[in-house]
Order: structure tokens, then C-alpha cells, then sequence
């Protein structure tokens, strides 16, 4: 199609629109930003009825590459190698993009409107007016984890326990909620509460993705590449990601970008915490023989029940299969002195040997899991949940059986 003259163009001569609209020229080519709301059919008009003008040569989205293709391919989850998942250390972050993808459909079917339909208006009409889609969001993962490691430890539990609460809650989605998600996408919506009082969330969520989305802007899309690009974005972005836009950005925006990417590694602390532990209870199993043998085996044998029964006793509450449990019993007060592997591991390992995902469970992953007994239903989530579960029977059976051991050791006499 022939790309009308852009050069004289602001916001006064496009279409009226629903949401807030800037024009802004960095050197030789124009941005113009449209705020919309996620949940909104005027918003996906307004997408359409500006890129039907025919004057954007571009087309930018805030979605990052995984979101973009879960939209093309809503069972994008089956292409997944779910002992991989476990492997890499990802389970966690599936599990919250699922629960945020619940909270997602429960909108939908309340509403009536599918959340992002502005962004899939987007997609449809770049392809068919064969104009460039530039995805400029950052990846969820890492803005989960930055998230995860930029909020101090205690909060950590409070946060992601309101996460799976607000999106497993089987009562309908409240006006309020669905007004949020006018503002920001699902992450905003689901912590806004938290991101107003708290500054170590608002970064990550907010203040560092409109930074990034203006890096990659000025990477995929510097002045000169193309004349005028229409950036497609939530409203609560607007303002921050054009005020990035004119202020001067770096040379090479790849490396600024890069950094905004990287997920902080665990402090030197917490990285040495389940080394010490097991050095700790070691100890504590050397001093108990060195005073006496049956003391010895006493610590032994009370580590050794602590874990394997707290490990095991969650996955029954995720419903393992009874293999599953037996192999999480004797596992745990193993893998506990082992920070190289995690009972989680072992459990959801076996339980994908004895119960391997059928294809109809990851067609239905995504409907299955907006209810709360869904996540025990669907073979997939189960096994998250048996990770998640063993996880933490194990963790908390390492904490108890340890202070029993030094409990012990403190009151025998030397």
C-alpha cells in the first residue's frame, strides 16, 4: 500500500480516538503513541481505525515475544518439555504466568471482551496492510523475576500468596479489577495494590518497562528507519515511554536494554544458606555419635521422618500419585542435604512417569485452571503443583528436623 505523507501529522488530524494519543518526532521520524485499555473494544477500534489511515510504516506493541506467540497459539503450552521446565528451574514462573492466564479467561467470559484484544487488532492489521511488527515489551519472565529479586524477602510471600489468591479466587472478577487492567496489563492489574505503596515493585513493573519499551523503539526503530510508527500501549505507559523518547538515548541502546534484561542472581548469602544448612545438620549428625551411637541414629532417623513425611504429606495434598509419595518420602531427607537437586524435582520427575500429560490436558490447560479444582483435574498443573508442594513440604521439614537436631543436641549433656 502506498504510505501517505506523514511529516505535517499530530494527534489533531488522526481519527478521534478513545484513549490518550501523542505525537512526538525524534529526529526524522514520528511516534505516535496510543494509550489504550486492555479491556476495552473501543481500544481495538481505535488500533483499527488508525492503522487504516495509512500513514504508519511500523507498527510497535507492548507484547514481548512469548506473549505475541501465545496469542498466535493459545496451546503454545504443549510444546513445552515440561521435565525441561522442572530442570531449568522454571516451574514457578509457569505456574504464575498460568494462574495470570486464569485470571486472563475469568475476565473474559465475565466481560465479554478478551483482555489484549487492542494488541491482537494490532497483529491482524499489520499483517494484513504487510507493515513491520515490532514487539517491544520485555519478556514476563524476567519481569517476574526482577520483581521477585528486587522486593526485599519478607514481602516475597505476602506478594506472590495475593498473586494466587486474586487469580484463584472463585468469585467473580470485581468492577474494580477489570477497571485496573484499563490502565495496565494482567501484571499491573494483579499488584497494583502492592505497586502503589511499594517503590521496590512500582521499578520493575512499571518505571523499567517504559524505559525499555523506548530502548527498543530507538533499537528496532531509530530515527530515520521509518517515517512515522504507531506504538501500541497501555495507558498507564504512555506518559513514561514518551517523556524516554525525548529525552536522549543512549548510542547503542542494546546495551542499556541487555541490562534491563538480566534477572538478578541470588545474593552471596542465600546462595551459600543451603550449604551451610547441610554442613550445619551434618554436625549436628557427628556430634550426636561422637556423645553416642543411639543418639547418633535418634538424629538420623528424626531427619529422616521429619522430611519424608511433611514432603510426602504434600503431595498428597496435590493429589500425587501414591508411587509419587513414596519415592518424595525417601527422597527428601536425601535431596535435603543435596542443594545440587530438590525433592520438588524428584516428585514431579516420577509423577510425569506415572502420569504422563495426555494431549487433550494441554488443550484444556487454559480453561481447566480458572478454577481452583481445575489445578488438581489437569495432569499438567498437577505435577506443578506436586513440584511446588514437595517444594515446600521439603523445605519446611529441613527448618523443623534442624531445630529439633540442635534442640536435641542442647539439652543432652556433653
Amino acid at each position: 500500500m502506498s504510505l501517505t505523507d506523514s511529516s505535517n501529522i499530530d494527534s489533531n488530524t488522526l481519527p478521534a480516538t478513545s484513549g490518550p494519543l501523542k505525537t512526538l518526532t525524534v529526529g526524522s521520524t514520528q511516534y505516535t503513541l496510543l494509550g489504550t485499555a486492555h479491556v476495552s473494544a473501543e481500544s481495538a477500534e481505535d488500533v483499527t481505525r488508525l492503522i487504516n489511515t495509512g500513514v504508519f510504516d511500523a507498527i510497535a506493541i507492548e507484547l514481548c515475544d512469548a506473549r505475541h506467540h501465545n496469542m498466535a497459539n493459545p496451546d503454545a503450552m504443549g510444546e513445552q518439555d515440561l521435565f525441561q521446565v522442572f530442570r531449568q528451574g522454571k516451574a514457578g514462573m509457569v505456574a504464575a504466568s498460568l494462574a495470570l492466564g486464569a485470571f486472563q479467561q475469568r475476565i473474559a467470559e465475565q466481560s465479554g471482551i478478551e483482555p489484549g484484544a487492542e494488541m491482537r487488532a494490532a497483529v491482524e492489521q499489520a499483517q494484513g496492510h504487510e507493515l513491520p511488527l515490532l514487539l517491544i515489551d520485555r519478556d514476563v519472565g524476567i519481569t517476574l523475576k526482577r520483581i521477585y529479586r528486587n522486593v526485599p524477602w519478607w514481602q516475597r510471600f505476602s506478594l506472590f500468596s495475593g498473586l494466587l489468591g486474586s487469580v484463584l479466587s472463585r468469585q467473580d472478577v470485581s468492577h474494580e479489577d477489570i477497571e485496573k487492567l484499563k490502565e495496565g496489563d494482567m501484571l499491573e492489574a494483579t499488584f497494583s495494590e502492592f505497586a502503589a505503596q511499594s517503590e521496590a515493585l512500582y521499578t520493575p513493573l512499571i518505571r523499567e518497562r517504559d524505559r525499555y519499551m523506548a530502548l527498543r523503539l530507538a533499537e528496532d526503530a531509530p530515527p530515520g528507519r521509518y517515517q512515522h510508527v504507531l506504538v501500541v500501549l497501555g495507558a498507564g505507559h504512555l506518559k513514561g515511554t514518551a517523556e524516554h523518547l525525548e529525552s536522549p538515548l543512549p548510542e547503542q541502546p542494546s546495551t542499556e536494554r541487555q541490562t534491563l534484561e538480566h534477572s538478578p542472581p541470588p545474593g552471596k548469602f542465600w546462595k551459600l544458606l543451603p550449604w551451610m544448612i547441610t554442613a550445619l545438620v551434618l554436625t549436628g549428625f557427628a556430634i550426636g555419635f561422637s556423645r553416642n551411637t543411639d543418639l547418633g541414629w535418634q538424629l538420623v532417623l528424626e531427619w529422616f521422618l521429619i522430611n519424608g513425611v511433611l514432603s510426602g504429606a504434600a503431595t498428597i495434598a496435590a493429589l500425587a500419585h501414591p508411587v509419587t509419595v513414596i519415592a518424595t518420602f525417601f527422597a527428601a531427607p536425601l535431596t535435603s542435604l543435596n542443594p545440587t537437586i530438590g525433592a520438588g524435582f524428584v516428585a514431579a520427575g516420577v509423577e510425569l512417569f506415572m502420569r504422563k500429560p495426555k494431549v487433550r490436558d494441554f488443550s484444556t490447560l487454559r480453561h481447566d485452571v480458572t478454577q481452583l479444582k481445575g489445578w488438581w483435574k489437569n495432569r499438567v498443573s498437577r505435577t506443578l503443583l506436586v513440584f511446588i508442594m514437595a517444594t515446600l513440604g521439603s523445605a519446611a521439614g529441613t527448618w523443623i528436623a534442624g531445630f529439633r537436631i540442635a534442640g536435641t543436641l542442647f539439652g543432652q549433656p556433653a
